[in-house]
């Protein structure tokens, strides 16, 4: 449930140590792309010393519960660092805190993702434990049923989070049954949870665990000379898998128009505004529609902070941005959090802006200005381990070929202002957009 919450999932900020980038090196000379074990790996080296970040993903979501049991693709997940058939829980942690390795797991919409952080040395040592959990977790009985507590236990906190109940409203409204996209209603993964069973966990674990799809990518003092031996040795004789879910609805939902859902006792309503857009990351239109979104809204420097929070201070909190968009079409929103005495202005002067935005397009000196900025936030991100392993995934995942981490710069300085004006009038329109309100409603004016 990556759009919501992360009952399993712990938040670890990788890559903290720095490698110098240089804007004009050819990226792609760095990295080096084979299938090891049937796994399509990836290492990039970089003049970090001993600081090594893996980050993986496998097509094992929630939308690969199908018409089962919905819960059962998140609580797999938690189940893979509660020990394997090998070693148990503790051992497995004593391990990795002897030499100050961190591994994760999680589960999103269509991914099961995993992300260690380790030193060199410890290379052989955290990739046989990926591929341990990965390949055989111990399915206790016992930490199944802590697990369903805990699953059961986030989802019900979710409830009374306005964030959270805006986003699943949301994406329920603009994403048709049967999208990888649509997620169930909390309630739904409530009363799934309950219901789960250890031999479901086993049967999914079974059928959609395994080498095909699977990508690592394997970052900083390290090269595939020296990952390709430890990856073959501990994934060697693994097999299985499936390939990810592509095919969406022809036609996407787009209402109701407006969707209120009260929440008693809120500081703030959470509002999104927008659409299904069936646009891939990497389709045409994709690239000019991000840029001028971001011009509308994305951090302080956006329309919508300038205006609706800066100038008029109606909120602490505005912006645009696609989400959805990796392997299927996604979708557009406007997304804000407003005091309930302020909610009726807010929402009004966020339609004005996106009216405005919509209609008149972009300028020429705005666009030059956040091509600037959208370039070197790119730069940045790309300035630690953790971040050049996760946009080397995305990269991957949107289907592109690595040379695109070279080329993404050049095609956002190539856009023109008429096709980011012709990609926001293409693929949105105000008028058929969905308005979600969560929050203190009674209380809004």
């Amino acid at each position: 449930m990556k759009r919501l919450i992360h009952v399993n999932r712990l938040i670890i900020v990788l890559g903290l140590s720095m490698f110098a980038f240089s804007a004009s090196a050819d990226m792609v000379e760095h990295a080096q792309r084979e299938q090891v074990a049937g796994i399509d790996v990836v290492t990039y080296h970089t003049d970090v010393k001993d600081v090594v970040v893996v980050v993986g993903a496998l097509p094992a979501g929630d939308a690969f519960a199908g018409a089962g049991n919905a819960a059962i693709p998140t609580l797999t997940s938690m189940m893979l660092d509660r020990g394997t058939r090998k070693l148990d829980q503790f051992a497995i942690a004593r391990q990795l805190e002897s030499v100050g390795a961190e591994i994760s797991f999680g589960a999103g919409p269509q991914s099961l993702e995993v992300r260690a952080k380790f030193l060199k040395k410890d290379l052989p040592l955290v990739i046989g434990l990926i591929a341990d959990e990965l390949r055989t977790p111990a399915f206790s009985a016992v930490e199944f049923n802590k697990a369903k507590q805990q699953f059961i236990g986030g989802v019900e906190s979710s409830l009374q989070n306005t964030g959270a109940r805006a986003q699943e409203a949301f994406a329920r409204a603009v994403f048709a049954p049967g999208d990888p996209n649509r997620p169930h209603t909390l309630e739904e993964f409530i009363a799934a949870a309950k219901l789960a069973t250890l031999d479901e966990v086993k049967a999914f674990h079974a059928n959609n665990y395994g080498p095909a799809h699977f990508t690592l990518v394997v970052v900083g003092d390290v090269s595939m000379d020296t990952a390709r031996p430890e990856i073959s040795k501990a994934f060697a004789g693994w097999s299985g898998g499936h390939d990810y879910l592509t095919a969406a609805p022809a036609v996407a939902m787009q209402g109701p128009n407006e969707i209120k859902i009260p929440l008693a006792d809120k500081t703030s309503v959470s509002v999104l505004l927008g659409q299904s857009t069936g646009l891939r990351h990497k389709d045409p239109d994709s690239l000019a529609l991000q840029v001028g979104t971001a011009i509308l809204g994305r951090g302080f420097t956006g329309r919508l902070m300038a205006t609706v929070r800066d100038k008029e201070g109606l909120t602490y909190d505005i912006g645009a941005g696609i989400i959805d968009d990796t392997l299927v079409g996604g979708a557009w929103h406007l997304s804000a959090s407003f005091a309930p005495s302020l909610l009726s202005k807010g929402v009004a002067a966020s339609r004005r802006e996106l009216q405005s935005w919509w209609q008149n397009g972009v300028a020429d000196k705005e666009l030059a200005q956040r091509k600037r900025g959208i370039v070197g936030g790119y730069q940045v991100g790309l300035s630690t381990t953790g971040g050049l392993a996760s946009t080397i995934l995305a990269t991957i995942q949107r289907g592109y070929d690595l040379n695109w981490l070279d080329a993404y710069p050049k095609a956002v300085d190539a856009l023109t202002v008429g096709e980011v004006n012709a990609a926001i009038k293409a693929h949105l329109d105000p008028s058929k957009m969905v308005l979600v309100e969560a929050g203190s409603l009674s209380a809004a004016k």
